[in-house]
C-alpha cells in the first residue's frame, strides 16, 4: 500500500500512529481530540480588550446578531460559534462532562440560562444553522485586560501557545484600538516560541470601532485606513501580525440585519430641512434625545452610521433599506475583511489545521522518541511549513535582500493568500494562461537568484524554496 501524499493525510497517519502506541487515557483523549479537528471546520478565536467590539464583529461576520453585545454573565466565558442543524447550546463543564442549555433569542442575540457559575463552564458552544460557519468555528473571547483578572485569564488560557502547551485555536483576528504594548505581548504569546506554535500567516489585525477614530465625520473610515496602514508597517506588529484591517463593526452588522423601520427613521431624519439636520447630527446626545426610535437607530448604527445613512438617502444614492444595507456594508470594511480572512485562513486551513495536531504531539510525545521524529520530519519537509519558515524570516528582517525581492518572496510564499492569483498579484478573474505565464517568469526569476555565484547563502536557500513554491503554481495550472 502506497503511503499517504500530502501534508494532512501525512499528519493523520502520525496521529493514527500515536494512537495505536499510547496507552495513557488523557494522551490517548488528547491524540483523538486532535486527530477529529483535523476534519472539523478551522478554529478562528476572536480577541482584544474589553470593549473593543468583539461580538459586534463576531455577529458582522456571520451576518446575524448572534453574539450579545451587551456586558453579561456569558460574556466572561470562551463561547464557540459553530454551523449545525438546528440552534443549540451546549456547556463544556470544567470537569470535562457535557450539557444542554436552554436559551432564548432577544432582538436576535442568542440569550443562555447558565443554571451554574460562570467559573465552573469551560467554554459554551452555539450551533446555528449558518452556511459562513460551514468552513469556520468562530470563537468570542472574554476581554483582555479586563477588570477582572479572572475574566483575562480565561482568554489567555484558552490562546496562550507558551510553552510546551498547544493553542485551542487555529488563528486569531485580533481587535485593536490603539496599538499598546499589551497588545504585542498578547500576540507574542498566541504565537509561543516558534513556528511549531504559531505562524506569521494565522493572525490578522483589525482596526476596530475604526469609525470613532476619525471622530464620526464623514471620512473617518479613510482616516482610519491610514492608521491601519501605520500599524501594519509597524515593525513590532508585522512579524506577529501582518496584515491590520480597518473595520466599523456596527455598519458590518446593521448591514447584514437591517429593518425596514429603521430606514424609515432614518429617512424621515434625511428629509428635514438642512439647517436642522446639520444641528441634529452635530451630537449623538441631540440626535438620541430628538425621539426614542432614533436613539435606537444610533445605538444599532452609531453616529457615523447614521450621518452617512441620512447623507446617503439625502443624495437620492439609496432609496430602501435594502440599498442602504448594501452601502453600509460596503462602507464597513467587513467585506475586505472577509477576503482577507478567506486568503489567510481558508486558504491555509490545511497548514494551519496541521499545525495544531503536531504542536498537540509536542505537548505529549517524548522528545526522542520515534513518533517525536516522524513529526519533526513532516516539518522540516513539509514545503507548507518550510514556506512558513520563510515568510517569519522575511517579515523580522532577518533575510538578506532588495526591498523587491522580499516583498515577491511574501507574496509567492502566500504572505497575501495562498490562492495563486494572490501569489502571483493577479486579479481574482486572471485566466490560467496569464496565471502559467507569470508563474513561469517568477520561477526564472527566482532561480536565477539560486544560481546567481554573489548571491548570499541565506537567500539562495530561500530563492530554491520560492522557485519551489513557482513551480507548484505551474503544477496546479497545467
Amino acid at each position: 500500500m502506497s503511503a499517504p501524499v500530502g501534508l494532512l493525510p501525512e499528519v493523520r497517519a502520525l496521529l493514527d500512529r500515536a494512537l495505536a502506541e499510547t496507552a495513557d487515557p488523557a494522551v490517548r483523549a488528547a491524540i483523538a481530540d486532535a486527530r477529529r479537528r483535523l476534519d472539523q471546520p478551522l478554529r478562528v478565536a476572536i480577541a482584544g480588550k474589553v470593549k473593543a467590539g468583539k461580538s459586534t464583529l463576531l455577529n458582522a461576520l456571520v451576518g446575524e446578531g448572534l453574539a450579545p453585545t451587551d456586558a453579561g454573565e456569558c460574556t466572561r466565558i470562551v463561547t464557540w460559534y459553530a454551523d449545525g442543524p438546528t440552534y443549540a447550546v451546549t456547556a463544556h463543564l470544567t470537569d470535562g462532562s457535557t450539557e444542554a442549555r436552554p436559551f432564548n433569542r432577544v432582538d436576535g442575540a442568542v440569550r443562555i440560562s447558565l443554571g451554574r457559575a460562570a467559573e465552573q463552564v469551560d467554554h459554551l458552544e452555539v450551533r446555528v444553522p449558518s452556511a459562513r460557519l460551514r468552513r469556520h468555528t468562530l470563537i468570542d473571547t472574554p476581554g483582555i485586560a479586563s477588570l477582572s483578572t479572572d475574566v483575562s485569564l480565561r482568554t489567555m488560557a484558552f490562546l496562550d501557545a507558551e510553552g510546551e502547551r498547544a493553542a485551542k485555536t487555529d488563528a486569531v483576528i485580533y481587535l485593536l484600538r490603539h496599538m499598546h504594548a499589551s497588545d504585542v505581548r498578547f500576540l507574542e504569546s498566541f504565537h509561543g516560541d516558534g513556528l511549531s506554535s504559531g505562524t506569521p500567516v494565522n493572525a490578522v489585525g483589525v482596526l476596530s470601532r475604526a469609525d470613532e477614530i476619525g471622530g464620526a465625520r464623514l471620512d473617518a473610515m479613510a482616516a482610519a485606513a491610514r492608521v491601519a496602514e501605520r500599524y501594519a508597517s509597524d515593525e513590532r506588529l508585522r512579524r506577529l501580525c501582518p496584515v491590520v484591517v480597518p473595520v466599523a463593526g456596527l455598519l458590518g452588522a446593521a448591514g447584514a440585519t437591517l429593518r425596514e423601520d429603521e430606514y424609515r427613521t432614518l429617512a424621515a431624519a434625511a428629509a428635514e430641512p438642512m439647517a436642522e439636520v446639520v444641528e441634529l447630527l452635530l451630537t449623538a446626545d441631540r440626535f438620541a434625545a430628538s425621539a426614542p426610535e432614533r436613539r435606537e437607530a444610533l445605538q444599532r448604527l452609531g453616529l457615523f452610521g447614521v450621518r452617512l445613512s441620512v447623507r446617503l438617502i439625502r443624495e437620492g444614492k439609496v432609496h430602501d433599506s435594502a440599498d442602504l444595507a448594501a452601502a453600509l456594508t460596503e462602507h464597513s470594511g467587513i467585506d475586505r475583511l472577509r477576503e482577507v480572512f478567506a486568503a489567510q485562513f481558508v486558504g491555509r486551513s490545511e497548514v494551519l489545521k496541521s499545525r495544531s495536531a503536531l504542536a498537540v504531539l509536542d505537548e505529549f510525545l517524548a522528545p526522542g522518541s520515534a513518533l517525536a521524529a516522524e513529526a519533526e520530519r513532516i516539518r522540516a519537509s513539509a514545503h507548507e511549513f518550510v514556506e512558513l519558515r520563510l515568510l517569519h524570516l522575511v517579515r523580522s528582517g532577518r533575510l538578506p535582500g532588495t526591498d523587491e525581492q522580499l516583498a515577491e518572496m511574501d507574496l509567492l510564499l502566500g504572505g497575501a493568500g495562498g490562492a495563486a492569483h494572490h501569489r502571483l498579484g493577479l486579479p481574482a478573474d486572471a485566466p490560467p494562461t496569464r496565471i502559467a505565464a507569470a508563474a513561469r517568469a517568477a520561477l526564472a526569476r527566482w532561480q536565477g537568484v539560486a544560481e546567481h555565484p554573489f548571491t548570499a547563502r541565506e537567500l539562495r536557500t530561500a530563492a530554491r524554496a520560492v522557485a519551489r513554491s513557482c513551480e507548484g503554481l505551474l503544477a496546479a495550472v497545467s
